[in-house]
């Protein structure tokens, strides 16, 4: 693994685009953001977070390593490390500074805040994707080391997340600071100098403030129609029809090209879900592409697969399934199984959706009623917090690689059906003797867990944005996470 050495930070890289937009004569404008979410979880430090939590948190307590607009790695409280080359020790030299309560930022203390943050995150998914970090070291005053059992190629990425975000006394260092109005969000940038970076001059006349507000889906698109908000963040697919309904531009909606799991989960192996190949029977009835057309969006493109095509480390081992099927063949093979267990039982087989609220999540529970009856399936909803057959899962990938979809199916991190077999694997492949080895155990994971159905896969999660002509600092990206930091940079 080559050596990474990266002198520029988030707020570094802002330090530039602040100089070119000096003169701006919006000089008293503040950037009122909105998140599509609760007040109550926005506010939120520590284990998964919503949309609001991960921009607060982002915002206000950088981890070692940040992402920067376009979800690339920069620098945080770290201004530099070194990768060894066997891939088992990170180590990062922390830059000078003081935490909120004025005392040092010495590795004792960023060693303490790590191992608090990355214990927040206990039973979910992100902890498994941590687990290989056996120990934290202090060096120096300013270095720490953190030792792996395995190499990670995406540790990198991992502690950029939100999540990671390091607090001393329930505060983080920067780089902005947050005030609390009730349920408004205040943010305000902290000088450089007071970060350990260098001087700017006239750094807080380059620099606007910033409101960040909660609010459900409805009220944040009525704020933005208003002229009230300048960016709506956190779109997913159960609000996406709010967009048409209001009456906004298709002109103002950015999508973020990310990958993850869209799709449903099998919640357990009772009765007719006992099969698989019953279980592949729903996979098989469900027009993918049918879905995401009545729900108005375009170049959006369906998959059977768990592990999409492209990332940086698919062993390519399964492929696209049922290609030489039509939808009316395989909905018919679908319905034969159906009538084969069902024979001598006189009850129809009754499924329940769990799926959320909104009106995409009406027009997919519509849809997919309609392909599971075609099956002679019957298809009933219910909440998310409610007992289920089948669950929705929509969540974005936090690294491109096939133990980032592994991780989230496991055993040790879902309330789903599961496959211990597949499970088995992926810790082989950790423990594979050289790259061709481990591709192929990851291969055949993948390949246990399709067999396994337990998951239905439909495509790509769909996040999108609302963003005005004139905001600074939005680039649509890979993870769908946008930093407050440069939206604070005020436009030219």
């Amino acid at each position: 693994m080559r050596r990474l050495v990266l002198l520029i930070g988030t707020t570094a890289s802002c330090l530039l685009a602040a100089q070119l937009t000096a003169c701006s004569g919006r000089r008293d404008a503040t950037v009122e953001v909105v998140a599509i979410g609760t007040p109550e979880a926005a506010f939120k430090t520590s284990g998964q977070l919503a949309t609001g939590a991960q921009l607060l948190l982002g915002a206000t307590a950088e981890g070692l390593v940040s992402l920067d607009d376009q979800a690339q790695v920069v620098p945080g409280l770290a201004d530099r490390w070194i990768v060894t080359d066997d891939g088992l020790s990170y180590i990062f030299r922390l830059r000078d500074g003081t935490w909120p309560d004025g005392s040092a930022m010495t590795a004792e203390s960023v060693r303490a805040a790590l191992r608090s943050a990355i214990g927040g995150l206990q039973g979910t998914a992100m902890a498994r994707d941590l687990a290989d970090i056996s120990d934290i070291r202090v060096m120096t005053g300013r270095v720490i080391e953190l030792r792996l059992t395995h190499p990670r190629p995406e540790l990198l990425m991992l502690l950029a997340q939100p999540e990671i975000g390091l607090l001393q006394r329930g505060r983080g260092g920067g780089p902005l600071q947050m005030k609390r109005d009730k349920n408004v969000a205040i943010l305000s940038s902290i000088d450089p100098e007071k970060l350990g970076l260098p001087a700017v001059a006239d750094w807080q006349d380059r620099i606007r403030e910033l409101h960040l507000r909660a609010l459900a889906a409805p009220v944040a698109l009525a704020r933005y129609n208003r002229g009230e908000a300048d960016v709506v963040l956190g779109g997913t697919v159960d609000q996406f029809p709010l967009v048409d309904a209001a009456g906004l531009s298709r002109g103002a909606v950015q999508f973020d090209p990310v990958i993850g799991l869209f799709g449903l989960a099998v919640v357990h192996d009772d009765g007719f879900l006992a099969d698989p190949a019953n279980r592949e029977a729903i996979a098989l009835a469900i027009d993918r592409q049918g879905i995401v057309a009545a729900l108005g969006l375009s170049g959006w493109t369906a998959t059977s697969r768990i592990v999409p095509v492209g990332i940086e480390d698919d062993p390519g081992g399964v492929p696209e399934r049922w290609t030489t099927q039509s939808l009316t063949e395989r909905q018919a093979l679908a319905a034969s199984r159906v009538v084969r267990w069902r024979a001598g039982k006189a009850e129809p087989v009754h499924l329940r959706l769990a799926l959320p609220q909104g009106p995409g999540a009406d027009i997919m529970f519509s849809r997919l009623a309609a392909d599971l009856a075609k099956a002679g399936l019957m298809a009933d909803r219910v909440g998310e917090a409610d007992p289920a057959d089948l669950r929705l899962i929509d969540s974005v990938a936090r690294y491109p690689r096939i133990g980032w979809f592994l991780n989230q199916l496991s055993c040790d991190t879902q309330r789903i059906l599961c496959s211990s077999e597949a499970d088995a694997l992926a810790e082989q492949a950790d423990d594979a003797p050289d790259p061709a080895t481990r591709a192929a155990l990851l291969a055949r994971a993948e390949a246990k867990l399709t067999e396994a159905n337990v998951y239905i896969p439909f495509g790509p999660p769909i996040r999108w944005s609302l963003v005005r002509g004139d905001t600074t600092g939005f680039v649509p990206n890979r993870l769908g996470y946008h930093p407050l930091m440069p939206l604070a940079i005020r436009p030219k």
